[in-house]
């Protein structure tokens, strides 16, 4: 839209040099330009046409000194901004532990994406409570002194870069601001439902009356707008008639990617948002089939279903891998995916992040583990014996190093007998206690209690915790995964191709993993897509599999709080549908671990909109059959059969494995009632029950806790 419109004026004499063409990515504005130019030829290369943040450097680099700064300003990046923040921290003695730097940052750029001053921050009482029950009270004078601190050195942080434009068009209304209301006539944004408040804040400013000719024009898709938790506001796109009386809009209704059912789907969910701009997209894509509905037992079982359904796409509709990709709400999801695409032999690549065994605080986690089966482990003893931070620094750690290599020793060896500083002496000397704390107990915990006992006597679980921000807040979901890994290893009894496993301590499980990691670098691009639904935008494949439809999964727990976070959940699912060509498959499960304990969930309300008329229930592996049934009364009321597990019993007591015989009714945590049909095998006897709407499970009985059910 933009590249022709921009195209025609310049076709229609306006000339280029009066253009502004503002994009959210570098690759979208390069783009543009090779594309006016085919049309227009040189002339291209005159627009003003780049990111938001480029373009109002170049502006800056210009008139900054008007505002204070010199133009030749140096733009700082994140590490130079956690640098500030630290000194501040340090000079005003207060903890970092609590002041975390990435949540202070985060703090400081929301604040500057609302246009809010270090002044007006401190007059806000909200504010400064939200601030007190986060432990952070001196917030508003660490924004201020951040402030100061970057005027000083003559620097922009990239938040700067906006927040300091508008300032200079605020501070010099006759002077910059009218030569910029001049210079450009026509004001083009793209992806407009993603701009924030002071993104738009800005192009009003440029295209005000009375001295611009208020040519503006925007182009975005209301129902796409899914990044609030950057700042973005939905409210600009659907504000913008009120903003500009003489607006014409033109609606693009056809979708040249999905087939009918796809599409008809996706208006079916989104005319439930209460706010909208009313659109009736359609598709010539044909009919194409229905979206096939997946309802998993567990976690575990959706992963396996998954697998085992690209497997089956790929051989009956002959697809590549490429042409698949997995969506889920959560970065943390990928795990179990990740597991069941390695035992069925499907390339995958993580995008846009990496693999989940690849993860910082998953490799830090796991370092620690393998720290306390093996402390002759120098790597993994190395990567956390300073982590969380304990005084240990690279100084030390490079003496210490010399000690081993020079006599021949163990590195944990030196640790014992080290003696240095009182303060480091003290800080090994805790560490190493620590860990023999947790070894003493490897014979009598599983791996799950050693686990979560590790992440709270190391400190990894509080550091995670304290840390606020966005980037904060995945990684202590993906941590969290682990932890739900390590406690579905451990109470796990479904046995799987045949394998049996001895034990469930922490050795095992290390080694188990270690089988899912140890692979060679991919290098082919026929790869799987495993992704976030956020992740996914722009991006489109014949084949989608969107995971996880949950309540207070997908929606997520935390939109609960409003309608507006409802209906954003409900924007993302409409672009996680809408990624697919001709498959979509949905599916969720029944239970699935939550921060160590097994629940229960309930599948998503977003399913009951979709219409009975566009799905098609999905059996389930080994002949089961999913229990999702539909009203047909009530035809968009999606509805799960009642089932009961152990979880739903009061007072659950399993039984002995050894009082477990065939023919019995018996209860499981997670598959409900079920029938044994055989027992087979020794020492390690394994049950073939069949559990009602799910179908045969293989269980083994020494780690089972089955129930006896009542008829």
């Amino acid at each position: 839209m933009l590249t022709y419109r921009i195209a025609h004026l310049i076709e229609s004499n306006v000339p280029p040099y009066k253009i502004l063409s503002l994009t959210f990515t570098n690759k979208a504005a390069k783009e543009m330009k090779e594309r006016i130019s085919k049309v227009v030829g040189d002339k291209a290369n005159q627009v003003w046409a780049g990111t938001f943040h480029s373009i109002f450097a170049r502006i800056l680099r210009v008139e900054a000194p008007k505002i204070g700064f010199p133009s030749n300003f140096t733009i700082y990046d994140r590490q130079d901004s956690e640098s500030v923040i630290k000194g501040i921290l340090k000079e005003q003695n207060l903890d970092p532990k609590v002041y975390n730097v990435r949540s202070v940052l985060s703090r400081i750029s929301s604040s500057k994406s609302n246009l809010i001053t270090p002044k007006a921050y401190a007059a806000d009482e909200q504010l400064k409570t939200t601030d007190r029950a986060n432990k952070m009270p001196h917030l508003h004078a660490i924004y201020a002194k951040y402030m100061q601190r970057c005027k000083k050195a003559g620097a922009m942080d990239f938040d700067d870069l906006l927040y300091q434009m508008f300032y200079l068009l605020y501070k010099n209304p006759d002077g910059v601001l009218e030569k910029y209301q001049q210079k450009f006539s026509h004001v083009l944004v793209d992806e407009f439902q993603d701009t924030n408040y002071l993104q738009y804040s800005i192009v009003k400013k440029l295209v005000d009356y009375p001295k611009s000719p208020k040519n503006i024009c925007a182009v975005g898709d209301d129902a796409q707008s899914i990044y609030a938790f950057r700042g973005a506001t939905i409210q600009n796109i659907l504000d913008f008639e009120k903003d500009y009386k003489n607006l014409q809009t033109f609606k693009l209704e056809q979708n040249y990617r999905s087939t009918e059912h796809i599409v008809q789907a996706a208006n079916n969910i989104i005319k439930h948002n209460k706010r909208q701009i009313q659109k009736n997209i359609w598709s010539d894509k044909g009919t194409g089939q229905k979206i096939k509905l997946v309802q998993a037992p567990s976690d575990n079982d959706e992963g396996k279903q998954v697998a085992s359904m690209i497997v089956e796409q790929k051989n009956r509709y002959h697809l590549f891998n490429k042409d698949i990709a997995i969506l889920y709400r959560t970065n943390g999801q990928s795990r179990i995916f990740e597991e069941y695409l390695r035992r069925y032999n499907i390339l995958y690549r993580v995008f846009g992040g990496l693999s989940f065994y690849q993860r910082k605080e998953v490799k830090d986690m796991i370092a620690y583990l393998r720290v306390v089966v093996n402390p002759s482990d120098e790597e993994a003893l190395k990567r956390i014996i300073n982590y969380p931070k304990r005084a240990i620094g690279k100084t030390t750690m490079d003496k210490l190093g010399a000690i081993a290599n020079q006599t021949n020793r163990r590195l944990w060896d030196v640790l014992l007998e080290f003696k240095g500083s009182p303060k480091t002496s003290k800080s090994i000397g805790d560490f190493v206690k620590m860990i023999k704390i947790v070894q003493k107990k490897l014979d009598e915990k599983d791996a799950y209690e050693l686990a979560a006992e590790i992440a709270k006597r190391s400190g990894i679980l509080q550091e995670l915790k304290n840390d606020n921000s966005i980037e904060g807040a995945n990684r202590l979901e993906n941590f969290t995964s682990l932890l739900d890994g390590i406690k579905d290893f451990v109470e796990n009894d479904e046995v799987i191709d045949d394998a049996t496993v001895p034990d469930k301590k922490l050795g095992t499980y290390l080694q188990n993993i270690a089988l899912h990691t140890d692979l060679d670098e991919q290098k082919s691009d026929d790869v799987v897509t495993l992704m976030s639904v956020h992740a996914s935008k722009g991006l489109e494949f014949k084949s989608v599999f969107v995971v996880g439809v949950e309540d207070n999964l997908f929606p997520s727990f935390m939109s609960r709080d409003s309608l507006d976070g409802v209906d954003e959940e409900r924007r993302l699912f409409y672009v996680a549908i809408t990624r697919a060509e001709l498959y979509l498959t949905l599916s969720h499960a029944k239970s699935r671990y939550k921060f160590g304990k097994h629940t229960m969930s309930e599948p998503s309300p977003f399913l009951e909109e979709i219409g009975f008329e566009h799905l098609e229930e999905q059996g389930g592996l080994h002949h089961s059959r999913s229990s999702v049934t539909f009203d047909r009364k009530a035809p968009n009321r999606f509805r799960p059969e009642p089932t009961t597990s152990a979880a739903d019993v009061p007072d659950f007591t399993p039984v002995k494995p050894e009082e477990i015989k065939e023919g019995l009714h018996v209860l499981h945590k997670r598959f409900g009632k079920g029938l044994v049909r055989k027992l087979e095998g020794g020492e390690n006897k394994v049950a073939t029950i069949d559990f009602n709407g799910i179908g045969e499970k293989r269980i083994m009985l020494k780690f089972a806790k089955l129930g006896l059910a009542e008829l």
